[in-house]
């Protein structure tokens, strides 16, 4: 069965009623063609491909808790279905994706929405798994899974009301991994619909991962998310049925997650016709992306005053409510303890950013943790809360102040960060970024290899077979 041209006979297991919007985006996934995908939407799932195998290499170099996901995982060994990346090996497929999910996340370097939250660190780590297990999966398919994992994933953030409690890229991103990982494996209408129910056993967290401080799993959580999205379809192909209503049902998504306060029109507004992957944006640094704007910030101001450490006095960064958890309490987040913790921290990434003029991937190591002139930048670092930048929809602009032991006051907002709307990323500068990631990886990629993955990639729709893909980056 293709994936881009499913079954259409209804399941002996036929669940009901129709109107649930799980039936409704189930439809969608099986109605989807490439030809019916915007130029737009092609492109970015393409560069969310590159993107993710590229930050998934870092990761296996650049995270140490990552090595014990990747010893479990190979050391149970199994049916070598999927590969491990970084790594090398090979692993049934929901392993491949739990621990590639675990890495494409691990480094908070993976894309995300315009409004927050990561749908490809599940999505991407579920297809490719289910691909190489597949075998002979085009890339036209490729892409097609991925861009509706995006859509939906879109649809569902944007449109349920959320308030900072649920992580919305576990409890949404379930569901959008499953209907990518569903449409990659060529399922029929019904079998969507079964695999959607499944992946509800593992729409789960909250933002206490994200907030708090001393846990690997705030950079793991998308692992868990790929690999129940790959049992999802595994399971609905065996006639595991799933649940009739839900998203809508008295004790549906919608109701327990959101006290039923969503917006089910705009969720289908233009299914089928608008995919809304399209707007996904590229991160230029290794950290949570609402640090970025100070970031951006604090590089520009240092550039343009010709400041050096030595001359900072203070920096104020004022922060909404968002932010104020990337500050408090503040004498742990000025000395983060763990690389995790480093990524969620503002003092810490203004204060790297301050001393190094500039960040790379190399710069978030575990000496960075310890550099002195660091952290002693970070304890001038003064959160001043402002709740004029509260994240309502989108997170507005950082503000921040740098005082100088002169006296000066140069004031800068954060706009027009890389890798924002306003300066998104080119294939260019995405192709930087994987030669960057993959020369960190636990087994780094040859120059040779890189540069093909990259130009497989980036011409992805004309292969007719994506294992040349998988033979690039392994």
């Amino acid at each position: 069965m293709n994936a881009h041209n499913p079954s259409e006979h209804a399941d002996s297991q036929s669940i009901t009623p129709a109107g649930d919007l799980c039936h409704v985006f189930s439809n969608h996934v099986a109605d989807t063609r490439f030809e019916d995908l915007s130029q737009e939407a092609v492109e970015a799932a393409k560069k969310s491909i590159l993107d993710i195998i590229g930050v998934t290499l870092a990761g296996s170099g650049m995270e140490p808790a990552v090595r014990g996901v990747a010893d479990v995982i190979l050391d149970a060994g199994g049916r070598p279905e999927a590969s491990v990346l970084g790594f090398g090996g090979k692993a049934p497929a929901q392993s491949a994706a739990f621990a590639n999910g675990v890495m494409a996340h691990c480094l908070d370097f993976d894309d995300q929405t315009p409004w927050g939250a990561h749908p490809d660190s599940s999505v991407v780590p579920a297809v490719l798994a289910l691909a190489e297990r597949k075998g002979r999966v085009s890339g036209r398919d490729l892409i097609t899974s991925v861009a509706l994992g995006q859509d939906l994933f879109v649809r569902l953030r944007c449109n349920v009301q959320w308030r900072q409690d649920w992580n919305l890229s576990s409890v949404v991103g379930a569901f959008s991994a499953a209907a990518a990982a569903a449409y990659v494996q060529g399922m029929s209408r019904e079998q969507i619909a079964h695999t959607l129910g499944i992946a509800s056993m593992q729409s789960s967290g909250t933002m206490q991962v994200i907030f708090g401080i001393g846990s690997d799993l705030r950079g793991m959580y998308a692992g868990f998310t790929a690999q129940g999205a790959v049992m999802s379809v595994l399971l609905a192909q065996k006639s595991i049925t799933g649940i009739a209503e839900l998203f809508e049902g008295k004790a549906g998504i919608f109701n327990v997650y959101f006290g039923g306060k969503y917006d089910r029109e705009k969720m289908v507004d233009g299914l089928g016709k608008e995919y809304l992957g399209a707007s996904m944006l590229y991160k230029a640094w290794p950290a949570v992306g609402n640090v970025h704007t100070y970031i951006h910030a604090t590089i520009e101001l240092m550039k343009e005053h010709q400041l050096k450490a030595s001359d900072i006095e203070q920096i104020k960064v004022f922060v909404g409510d968002f932010h104020q958890r990337m500050c408090y309490p503040l004498e742990l987040r000025r000395a983060p303890a763990t690389l995790v913790d480093a990524k969620f921290s503002l003092p810490f990434c203004v204060a790297l950013a301050a001393a190094r003029g500039q960040i790379h991937i190399a710069d978030f190591s575990a000496a960075a943790l310890r550099d002195p002139e660091v952290l002693a930048i970070a304890q001038k670092v003064v959160p001043v809360e402002d709740s004029s930048l509260d994240w309502k929809v989108k997170i507005p602009d950082g503000r921040m102040e740098i005082v100088t032991r002169d006296g000066r006051q140069l004031v800068r907002v954060g706009d027009n960060v890389p890798g924002s709307p306003k300066a998104p990323m080119s294939w260019d500068a995405l192709a930087t970024k994987f030669r960057d990631c993959a020369s960190v990886a636990a087994r780094p990629l040859a120059v040779e290899r890189i540069e093909e993955a990259i130009n497989l990639v980036r011409n992805l729709e004309s292969l007719e077979d994506s294992t040349m893909l998988f033979n690039a980056v392994i």
